[in-house]
């Protein structure tokens, strides 16, 4: 399922730059890119797609993920995935610091199951059973503590 309506959403992300991954020469060459929401049933194969392949190498048949591919995309989605998002590259920046790059991306498509999409937009990701990582090796399940209001100067947020 598409979510309701497109919104001007824009995503960023890092990349490292040691060696240029061929993720990111993919984004460049095609202009698009997917996020797979990751799930507790194929963490391990996920972390594992982290790893440095030759570009020849295919990390979905490699770590036994299925790809998927819409209608309209060029970019694979991980099929395992409850939410996936389809991006249009809108810039690549260097990040000299850190030797990453930052990669800015603007949501065009969502997929994801009807059960999960309000009726205002709003994914309960915890009912996808979507985790969350920190830094390069840790892993956590989501759980929604509290939803507010869009917080203003004058006014107390309420619960949504």
């Amino acid at each position: 399922m598409s979510a309701p309506e497109r919104l001007p959403v824009e995503v960023l992300s890092a990349k490292s730059q040691r060696p240029l991954t061929h993720t990111l020469s993919n984004i460049e060459t095609t202009g698009f890119y997917s996020i797979n929401h990751i799930q507790e049933s194929f963490l391990q194969r996920a972390h594992q797609t982290s790893a440095k392949y030759n570009a020849d190498v295919n990390e979905f048949n490699e770590v036994g993920l299925s790809a998927f591919y819409n209608k309209d995309s060029k970019v694979p989605f991980v099929a395992e995935a409850n939410i996936k998002y389809l991006l249009k590259m809108v810039e690549i920046i260097s990040v000299k610091h850190n030797h990453t790059f930052l990669v800015i991306g603007e949501i065009i498509d969502v997929y994801l199951p009807e059960n999960i999409l309000q009726e205002d937009g709003f994914i309960e990701i915890e009912k996808a059973g979507s985790i969350a990582s920190l830094g390069t090796d840790a892993y956590y399940n989501c759980e929604r503590l509290q939803r507010l209001e869009y917080a203003r100067p004058d006014k107390i947020s309420k619960d949504l």
